[in-house]
Formats: structure tokens, sequence, C-alpha cells
């Protein structure tokens, strides 16, 4: 009987717990429920990078490099890998910020297929502007995939207008802004500037102003019977 009551205690507890997750979980907004798991992955990237005995791990699959004999692979798990803690707070932020308009815009399925697919493109230009300049070196972060969210949303509701954190007062629209930042990418490249990886950003938010120009008609629709076939298959396991 002794046994039992802990057990019984323990089993409440977990059944307590697991009610207010679920509870937690459907109080989310559509948009939170895409940002939550990403951000998840992004932390526990982060964690792992702080074993020492995984570093070498974290190096080969976690980092985008053109001279590495690990190409591909790092081209779309570098999106979600951060060193820094600034770093990743910075860009889980901005993805926070954008991302519940580009999933209401364009649904989870969609809005994850540009996601995951800006996180490649960015590595890719990325790998391209290091081996034309001949400077071959690492690069991680979500920026490139965040880019290309920014630049979808920038370019869909450019009469949006957004404001600067710590000066609410000054405001300016998505349309203005996209231009700047692309614009400030675009010196990073030409001038070499190295503090970020600017040629990614350029190749991220190129991908998010093609995609909301022309994905959706073009890429997204032709593909409306693999969504059908997922929609029904993930009905049925229910």
């Amino acid at each position: 009987m002794l046994l039992q009551n802990p057990l019984c205690i323990l089993s409440l507890f977990q059944t307590e717990l697991t009610q207010e997750i679920q509870n937690w979980w459907n109080r989310l907004t559509l948009g939170e429920k895409v940002f939550v798991p990403i951000c998840a992955v992004n932390v526990l990237v982060f964690a792992a990078w702080r074993v020492p005995r995984w570093q070498p791990f974290m190096m080969k699959y976690f980092c985008s490099n053109p001279a590495s004999q690990h190409v591909c692979l790092p081209m779309l798990l570098s999106t979600f890998s951060h060193y820094s803690g600034i770093h990743l707070l910075a860009n889980m932020y901005v993805l926070h910020s954008f991302s519940t308009g580009a999933v209401q815009s364009l649904g989870m399925e969609q809005f994850l297929a540009l996601y995951f697919s800006a996180g490649v493109v960015s590595s890719f230009t990325s790998y391209f502007y290091k081996v034309v300049t001949k400077q071959p070196g690492l690069s991680l972060g979500a920026s490139g995939a965040i880019m290309a969210v920014l630049g979808y949303v920038c370019t869909q509701f450019p009469d949006t207008r957004l404001g600067i954190i710590l000066l609410p007062v000054i405001t300016f629209s998505a349309g203005s802004a996209i231009k700047f930042i692309m614009g400030l990418d675009l010196a990073g490249v030409l001038l070499g500037w190295k503090f970020f990886d600017h040629a990614a950003h350029l190749g991220g938010a190129a991908w998010g102003i093609s995609y909301a120009l022309w994905g959706n008609q073009y890429i997204w629709q032709k593909r409306e019977p693999v969504l059908h076939y997922w929609h029904e298959f993930r009905g049925s396991i229910k």
C-alpha cells in the first residue's frame, strides 16, 4: 500500500502535467505552433554545442563550409545551429515576430517548405560566394531562412508598419525595410564585410521575395496532389 501511494501520486502528477501542456498547446495560434518546435530544435542544437565531446560532430554536420567533405547535409542542418546565445536569441525573436503573419498567409506546410528550402538556398548562395572569392569558412545560423520569411512578408504586405525594439516611435514600411536590409547585405558582399554571412542573407531574402511573387503559383499549386494525399494520410492515422 505504501508503494502504491507514491506511484498513484506520480501517475496523477503526470496526468495533470500532460493536461496542462495540452491546454497550453491548444491556446497557441497556428503561427506559434510552427514557431515553438523550430525554436525548440534550435535550442537543443545550441545545447549540443556546449558538450565538448560532441564538438567534432557539430563542426562536421552543423556548420556549412564549401571546403568540407560533407557539403549537402550541413546546408540544411546549419540552419538550426547557433554557437552564440545572443545570435540564437536575436534570430528566434525575429522569427517569432514574422512567422505568425507568414503562416497565416501560407499555411503550415507551405511555410515549412519555404523555411527549409530557404535554409538550403541561403547556404548554397554562401557556398557560391566563398568559392568565387576564394574565402572558405564556416557558417551557421537561421538568418538565411529567416531572411526568406522576412522577404516574403515584406513583399506580400509592403505597407505594414514596422518599428525598432528600443525606439517604438520610429516606424517604417515593410517594403522600405527589406530594401534597406538587402542594401546593407549587398554592401557587405561587395565590400567584403565579415561580421555576418551577407551572401547567405541575400540568398535567403531573394528566395523569399521570389516565392512571394511566383512561388505559390508556379511551385506550390503544382504540388497540390501531393498535399492532398498527405492530408488524407494524416487524417487516416489520427
